[in-house]
């Protein structure tokens, strides 16, 4: 081929440099990786296939004919994750500081469409100052074309956000339209507006971690599912997520079966619930007790603590936990625990991924921040979001079950498939105290000795309403099993449920609080 394999070899050792030498060692001096290198640590060797390496921006305002850029400053392409396909793409900060151009965005585009069109994960690799300003409008129209592109995927296949370096802009609101948002502690950081344009950050008041870094996200926004202490726990913590869902939404869980046996008694979970009704404990080990080798992936640890969400499996099959935990705010939900419990809901329907609730919930919070915060249009997403699941839904009453939170919870009037309570539970519009105070409040006033009264009316409301029984009796349990035979009960049940369908009467789509 003469001079023009030589040419091709030249262009496409072009594209391999990214930005030059310089800047490659220069960002691998602050701890970050390349775009390659991330690549190359994500996928299974020699599984990666670039699409667009050659492509190049087509701007010629401001000299910018003279720096061409193979690849617009992103790698694109296919490739596997434990010997599963998926599409990736990862940006390269050397090539004008990872900015979105307009080809650049068309590429990411290209690589969305193929995704959708394969129904395979996409995987987005994000480290990049926003849209680049040397492109002008082109680079909105396009990024507008991929952020399209992205919601057109969501609910269709699974997708990851990385963010491991600075993300600016729209590009931080395509970041986060993925089902899961990773952030390194060291080097992610999201902003939707400029550290160089937040006042407290160009007074010094703030720094960039504190305004836009992955504690912040992780405890205070609630974007970040989980941090990554370095980019290669960040590359597995994706690839474990990954490995629970389907390759796309008509599609079955992966079944992985460790050996943990079905029948296995559980006797530590008699021990976990306190015999004081207003004592806490870890509703954790309650999980951890249940779910096949007690492994539990815990996702937004660190924002609105007193519910709990994650991934686990039973006897192989993944299934998605939420459990008020006692704890924290004695479980109550509040605003910031109805939102994160109502995205972990609709993500998991909306991957045939059958959801499991363990229940202890003394109702929504009272007080003027969550009633002026919206708790009820908040907490009508949580209710929401259940009563419209399809999937299979087990549900395990722990201890206390009050009032709306306890039909916010799984109930059986949302059509919850099995649910069932530990002789602990208490099913009651609200605690014995509170019914009596409202119920005997005469009665108590003229009583000429209170204390004891009270106690008394208390004890013979807990009698009527305080166990189980009642909500057995009535059809709205399924059974009250000893907590030692939860595990093997919920995988009798989810066996027989994982056949299940429902018919849904046509409809564009419902309109959940938002």
């Amino acid at each position: 081929m003469g001079g023009k394999g030589e040419e091709l070899s030249w262009r496409r050792s072009q594209a391999l440099s990214g930005g030059g030498m310089k800047r490659l060692e220069n960002l691998r001096e602050t701890g970050r990786g390349t775009a390659r290198e991330r690549l190359d640590a994500l996928l299974d060797p020699d599984s990666f296939v670039e699409t667009d390496a050659l492509i190049n921006h087509r701007n010629h305002q401001g000299n910018m004919h003279v720096h061409p850029q193979f690849g617009d400053g992103v790698v694109a392409g296919h490739g596997s994750v434990d010997g599963r396909r998926v599409f990736c793409f990862s940006q390269d900060f050397t090539v004008f500081g990872g900015s979105m151009g307009e080809m650049h965005a068309k590429k990411i585009t290209k690589v969305i469409e193929m995704a959708e069109r394969a129904r395979v994960p996409l995987i987005c690799i994000w480290d990049g100052g926003g849209q680049r300003a040397h492109d002008g409008v082109h680079s909105l129209a396009a990024t507008g074309e991929m952020l399209d592109r992205l919601v057109s995927c969501s609910g269709r296949i699974p997708m990851v956000s990385l963010v491991l370096g600075p993300v600016v802009g729209v590009s931080a609101l395509a970041a986060a339209i993925a089902d899961f948002v990773i952030l390194g502690e060291e080097h992610g950081q999201l902003f939707l507006s400029s550290p160089l344009e937040t006042a407290e950050t160009v007074s010094g008041e703030m720094s960039n971690e504190d305004l836009g870094g992955a504690q912040m996200h992780a405890s205070r926004s609630g974007i970040c599912c989980l941090t990554a202490d370095d980019e290669n726990d960040a590359m597995d913590i994706a690839i474990e997520l990954l490995s629970f869902f389907p390759d796309y939404c008509g599609a079955s869980p992966p079944h992985l079966d460790s050996g943990d046996p079905h029948d296995r008694d559980c006797p530590i979970l008699k021990e976990i619930v306190p015999s004081d009704s207003n004592r806490p404990y870890d509703i954790v080990k309650v999980i951890q007790g249940t779910v096949d080798d007690s492994h539990f992936v815990e996702l937004f640890p660190n924002y609105a603590d007193n519910i709990v969400v994650g991934m686990a499996r039973l006897a192989g099959h993944p299934i998605g936990i939420i459990a008020n935990q006692p704890k924290v705010l004695a479980g109550c939900l509040d605003i910031d625990a109805s939102i994160k419990a109502a995205r972990f809901i609709r993500t998991c329907d909306a991957f045939n991924i059958p959801l499991l609730s363990f229940v202890d919930v003394p109702g929504f919070l009272p007080g003027t921040v969550q009633e002026w915060g919206g708790i009820i249009r908040h907490g009508a997403k949580m209710l929401y979001a259940y009563a419209e699941a399809t999937v299979p839904m087990l549900t395990v009453v722990t201890r206390k079950a009050y009032g709306g939170a306890y039909l916010a919870m799984a109930c059986k009037h949302l059509e919850s498939d099995y649910n069932v309570a530990w002789p602990t539970g208490e099913l009651a519009v609200m605690g014995a105290e509170g019914a009596v105070n409202i119920i005997h409040r005469r009665e108590l006033k003229d009583a000429e000795n209170y204390q004891e009264k009270h106690a008394e009316l208390v004890e013979d409301y807990r009698n009527k309403f305080g166990d189980p029984y009642v909500a057995a009796r009535n059809g709205w349990l399924d059974d009250v099993i000893e907590p030692n035979e939860t595990r093997l009960r919920l995988i009798r049940a989810l066996k027989s449920l994982l056949s299940k369908r429902v018919w849904q009467p046509p409809r564009k789509h419902g309109n959940i609080p938002l």
